[in-house]
Order: C-alpha cells, then sequence, then structure tokens
C-alpha cells in the first residue's frame, strides 16, 4: 500500500477542525483525536509519511472523509501523454499514472498529486494560473462603472 504525507495528515486534522469544532475548547472531535494520534507519533519519530495500512480504522475513515472532500484528478482536459508524451504537459502525470489513475488508491493518488505539486512544472500549475490572472486584469470595465 501507498504511503501519506504528514501534510496530507494535517490538511486533514484542518478539515476536520473547520467541520467539528470543540464546543467547549478542550475536547476534539473522534476524527481529530484519531488524526492527532497518528501525527504525533509522526512527530515523534520524525517521520513524514505512515503506510496507509498502518492506520487505525478511526484515523484512516477520517482521513478518506478530508480525501473525499478533494478534487478526484489533476487532469485540465489537455493531455498530451494520449500525443505521445511520457509525462503529460497539462497535469503533470506519467504515461501509467494516466492509465491506471481509476484502479489507484486514493493514498497513491495523493502521492501523484504531492509530487506534481512540488514540481510544479505542468500547464495547471503556471500556464493556466497566468492565463487567469491575465483574463481577470484584462476584463472589461462595465458600462456605468470606473
Amino acid at each position: 500500500m501507498a504511503a501519506i504525507h504528514i501534510t496530507d495528515i494535517e490538511a486533514a486534522i484542518n478539515h476536520w477542525r473547520s467541520r467539528a469544532p470543540s464546543p467547549d475548547g478542550i475536547s476534539l472531535a473522534p476524527q481529530i483525536r484519531a488524526l492527532g494520534e497518528i501525527y504525533a507519533q509522526m512527530v515523534f519519530r520524525r517521520e513524514d509519511a505512515v503506510d496507509e495500512d498502518s492506520l487505525p480504522p478511526e484515523a484512516l475513515e477520517a482521513w478518506h472523509g478530508w480525501y473525499a472532500t478533494t478534487p478526484d484528478t489533476p487532469c485540465i482536459a489537455i493531455c498530451s501523454t494520449s500525443q505521445g508524451d511520457d509525462l503529460c504537459k497539462g497535469c503533470g502525470r506519467t504515461f501509467d499514472e494516466v492509465q491506471f489513475w481509476p484502479a489507484m488508491s486514493p493514498a497513491e493518488k495523493r502521492g501523484v498529486w504531492r509530487r506534481i505539486t512540488l514540481e510544479h512544472s505542468a500547464w495547471r500549475f503556471n500556464r493556466y494560473a497566468e492565463r487567469a490572472a491575465e483574463g481577470a486584469s484584462k476584463a472589461p470595465v462595465a458600462a456605468g462603472s470606473a
């Protein structure tokens, strides 16, 4: 099985903190408690990833609850692997990652997301972000405003 990175554990904790805040400033929601124990163990052991098979059921369920709120795929509908590229220029995934994406586990998918985010070279991170910013700056001014 794949490993879950500590940043995903943190994101899941923060997700549950916003969804189930402490009613008294002391007690924690069960999801936060389960993920917090894993997070604390990782910090104590100086680990940056944990095998998903080693998570207690409560922590895995809480992680999956957060995962369900994340985008399923990095695809931006411009796939250069269909043109023969080994690495998609649009999303940054390899040909195999694109091909086997539906069969990947959530932790495997998050591993790919982490890699392409750290590489930050796919069009999904630069060209389209730049175009969106350009489009906002070139937006026409509505009549009667200004």
